[in-house]
């Protein structure tokens, strides 16, 4: 824990800070599974280092993305009730947690309840989040929910052009907005014909905003 003591200090989230305080360090190597679906829920993860994503499967053995976390986030925070989990945790990279137990979160909460306040929040953010992607699928097509989540990717900007900062493949792009891998490369065709975006080791350039509609 000494070792983790600094940047423990750092996070900015007093609810993050003070539960990671708690917690117990552990590392997980690249696609390593924190959470699984369906399991226990008994801790939740304070993510110190390296980077997350949370899905959920479905019974044909589609995957979707719920979201992606990193440094000084936290997941599992459904922990709290004990019930099971509704996610899946991968890591994407190598990555740091410091694992609180559900008995230590209860603990947190008791020396100060203002924890579950800010932990509410958070959840209902997140809850506004996967609100709006279930409306997306209901009500958006394919091609509109890749347009969305082309402007919504971390962008650097090099030499004038905006590459996205997370690299991505055409099957984790599929995951996320619920479609196959075949319509998203359809997708993806059309837009670098139209010089909309360009692909560079898995790295999007956004040339030019993408239309509204197809």
């Amino acid at each position: 824990m000494r070792t983790w003591d600094p940047a423990i200090g750092r996070i900015a989230d007093p609810v993050a800070r003070e539960l990671a305080a708690r917690g117990r360090i552990r590392c997980f190597a690249k696609d390593t599974l924190i959470i699984r679906e369906n399991d226990p829920g008994n801790a939740l993860f304070v993510i110190l280092a390296g980077a997350v994503q949370v899905y959920v499967s479905g019974a044909n053995g589609q995957d979707m993305v719920l979201g992606r976390y990193g440094a000084c986030d936290y997941v599992g925070e459904l922990a709290l009730d004990g019930r099971a989990r509704s996610a899946s945790v991968r890591a994407l990279e190598p990555t740091v947690c410091s694992v609180v137990t559900r008995r230590a979160l209860h603990s947190a909460i008791r020396a100060d309840p203002r924890i579950a306040v800010r932990m509410l929040a958070t959840v209902s953010r997140r809850t506004r989040v996967a609100t709006g992607f279930v409306k997306s699928l209901a009500l958006l097509d394919v091609y509109t929910r890749v347009a969305q989540l082309l402007l919504s990717l971390e962008c650097v900007e090099i030499d004038g052009l905006r590459l996205s900062r997370e690299r991505l493949t055409q099957k984790e792009i599929a995951r996320r907005v619920g479609a196959s891998r075949d319509m998203i490369s359809r997708i993806f065709k059309e837009l670098r014909t139209g010089g909309y975006v360009a692909v560079r080791d898995r790295r999007i350039t956004i040339l030019r905003a993408p239309p509204a509609r197809w």
